[in-house]
Protein backbone atom coordinates (compact mmCIF):
# COMPACT_ATOMS: atom_id res chain seq x y z
CA UNK A 1 0.00 0.00 0.00
CA UNK A 2 0.80 3.50 -0.52
CA UNK A 3 1.65 5.31 2.71
CA UNK A 4 0.75 8.86 1.00
CA UNK A 5 4.10 9.59 -0.78
CA UNK A 6 3.82 10.25 -4.19
CA UNK A 7 6.71 8.35 -6.62
CA UNK A 8 8.01 10.13 -8.96
CA UNK A 9 9.07 8.84 -12.36
CA UNK A 10 12.58 9.31 -13.57
CA UNK A 11 12.72 11.73 -16.22
CA UNK A 12 16.62 10.54 -17.24
CA UNK A 13 17.40 8.74 -19.88
CA UNK A 14 20.12 6.46 -19.62
CA UNK A 15 22.23 6.34 -22.52
CA UNK A 16 24.65 3.40 -21.42
CA UNK A 17 23.28 0.73 -23.00
CA UNK A 18 22.98 3.42 -26.23
CA UNK A 19 26.66 3.69 -26.52
CA UNK A 20 27.40 0.08 -25.80
CA UNK A 21 25.31 -0.97 -28.79
CA UNK A 22 26.55 1.68 -30.88
CA UNK A 23 30.29 0.54 -30.25
CA UNK A 24 28.93 -2.70 -31.37
CA UNK A 25 28.22 -2.06 -34.17
CA UNK A 26 31.10 0.56 -34.86
CA UNK A 27 33.22 -2.54 -34.21
CA UNK A 28 31.49 -4.71 -36.22
CA UNK A 29 31.02 -2.37 -39.36
CA UNK A 30 34.82 -1.39 -38.97
CA UNK A 31 35.86 -5.26 -39.46
CA UNK A 32 33.41 -6.10 -42.03
CA UNK A 33 33.73 -2.60 -44.76
CA UNK A 34 37.19 -3.70 -46.03
CA UNK A 35 35.20 -7.53 -47.16
CA UNK A 36 32.80 -5.32 -49.08
CA UNK A 37 34.93 -4.74 -51.71
CA UNK A 38 33.76 -7.06 -54.63
CA UNK A 39 34.59 -7.16 -58.71
CA UNK A 40 37.37 -8.37 -60.38
CA UNK A 41 40.98 -8.34 -59.91
CA UNK A 42 41.63 -5.77 -62.53
CA UNK A 43 45.76 -4.05 -62.88
CA UNK A 44 44.48 -0.70 -64.36
CA UNK A 45 47.12 1.78 -65.65
CA UNK A 46 48.22 4.11 -64.13
CA UNK A 47 48.13 7.91 -64.51
CA UNK A 48 49.40 11.24 -62.91
CA UNK A 49 45.99 12.79 -62.59
CA UNK A 50 43.85 13.98 -59.68
CA UNK A 51 41.21 11.01 -58.40
CA UNK A 52 37.99 11.10 -59.23
CA UNK A 53 35.08 9.76 -57.13
CA UNK A 54 33.05 7.22 -58.47
CA UNK A 55 29.54 7.71 -58.50
CA UNK A 56 27.97 4.56 -56.35
CA UNK A 57 25.31 4.11 -58.60
CA UNK A 58 27.18 3.56 -61.26
CA UNK A 59 28.14 0.42 -63.19
CA UNK A 60 31.56 -0.93 -63.64
CA UNK A 61 32.19 -2.80 -66.12
CA UNK A 62 35.63 -4.87 -65.56
CA UNK A 63 37.79 -6.76 -68.06
CA UNK A 64 40.90 -9.04 -66.63
CA UNK A 65 43.64 -10.02 -68.39
CA UNK A 66 42.07 -13.01 -69.29
CA UNK A 67 39.62 -11.15 -70.98
CA UNK A 68 36.51 -11.73 -68.93
CA UNK A 69 34.02 -9.67 -68.81
CA UNK A 70 31.83 -8.29 -65.57
CA UNK A 71 29.50 -6.34 -65.27
CA UNK A 72 29.87 -5.65 -61.58
CA UNK A 73 29.43 -8.95 -59.80
CA UNK A 74 27.89 -10.67 -63.21
CA UNK A 75 29.71 -12.19 -66.01
CA UNK A 76 29.21 -12.42 -69.64
CA UNK A 77 30.60 -12.85 -72.41
CA UNK A 78 32.15 -9.64 -74.82
CA UNK A 79 29.82 -10.24 -77.69
CA UNK A 80 27.07 -10.23 -75.44
CA UNK A 81 27.43 -6.35 -73.90
CA UNK A 82 25.49 -4.03 -76.37
CA UNK A 83 22.47 -6.91 -75.99
CA UNK A 84 22.34 -7.28 -72.43
CA UNK A 85 23.60 -3.89 -71.20
CA UNK A 86 20.56 -1.89 -71.95
CA UNK A 87 18.43 -4.09 -69.56
CA UNK A 88 21.07 -4.96 -67.02
CA UNK A 89 21.21 0.12 -66.74
CA UNK A 90 17.23 -0.14 -66.67
CA UNK A 91 17.56 -2.94 -63.95
CA UNK A 92 19.91 -1.03 -61.61
CA UNK A 93 18.53 2.28 -62.68
CA UNK A 94 22.38 3.31 -63.12
CA UNK A 95 23.45 6.67 -65.07
CA UNK A 96 27.12 6.43 -65.68
CA UNK A 97 29.28 3.48 -66.52
CA UNK A 98 32.97 2.79 -65.77
CA UNK A 99 35.21 0.97 -67.41
CA UNK A 100 37.94 -0.90 -65.35
CA UNK A 101 40.42 -2.90 -68.10
CA UNK A 102 43.78 -4.31 -67.35
CA UNK A 103 46.33 -2.64 -68.71
CA UNK A 104 48.18 -6.33 -70.39
CA UNK A 105 44.56 -6.09 -72.79
CA UNK A 106 45.53 -5.06 -76.28
CA UNK A 107 43.92 -1.82 -76.91
CA UNK A 108 41.78 -2.83 -79.83
CA UNK A 109 40.18 -5.02 -77.73
CA UNK A 110 39.83 -2.67 -75.00
CA UNK A 111 38.18 -0.46 -78.12
CA UNK A 112 36.07 -2.93 -79.06
CA UNK A 113 33.88 -3.43 -75.99
CA UNK A 114 34.03 -0.07 -75.42
CA UNK A 115 32.49 -0.10 -79.05
CA UNK A 116 29.91 -2.39 -77.86
CA UNK A 117 28.41 0.00 -74.53
CA UNK A 118 28.40 2.81 -76.90
CA UNK A 119 26.43 0.67 -79.20
CA UNK A 120 24.35 -0.83 -76.13
CA UNK A 121 23.33 3.92 -75.80
CA UNK A 122 25.72 4.81 -73.33
CA UNK A 123 27.17 8.59 -74.43
CA UNK A 124 30.00 9.00 -71.37
CA UNK A 125 32.09 6.17 -70.63
CA UNK A 126 34.52 6.87 -67.51
CA UNK A 127 37.67 5.14 -67.43
CA UNK A 128 39.17 3.96 -64.31
CA UNK A 129 42.84 3.99 -63.43
CA UNK A 130 44.84 4.19 -60.72
CA UNK A 131 47.10 7.35 -59.50
CA UNK A 132 50.55 6.83 -60.28
CA UNK A 133 52.99 7.21 -57.47
CA UNK A 134 54.85 10.58 -57.75
CA UNK A 135 58.67 10.47 -58.12
CA UNK A 136 61.07 13.61 -56.41
CA UNK A 137 62.28 14.88 -60.07
CA UNK A 138 58.50 15.40 -61.14
CA UNK A 139 57.91 17.41 -58.75
CA UNK A 140 59.93 20.32 -60.14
Amino acid sequence: MMTGQKTRLMSEINVTPFVDVMLVLLVIFMVTAPMMTSGVKVEVPQTTHDQMDIDSKGLVISIDGSRKVMINDYQLDASEIAERLPKILESKKAEEVYLKADKSLPYGFVMSVMASIRQAGVEKIGMVTEPAAVSNHNKR
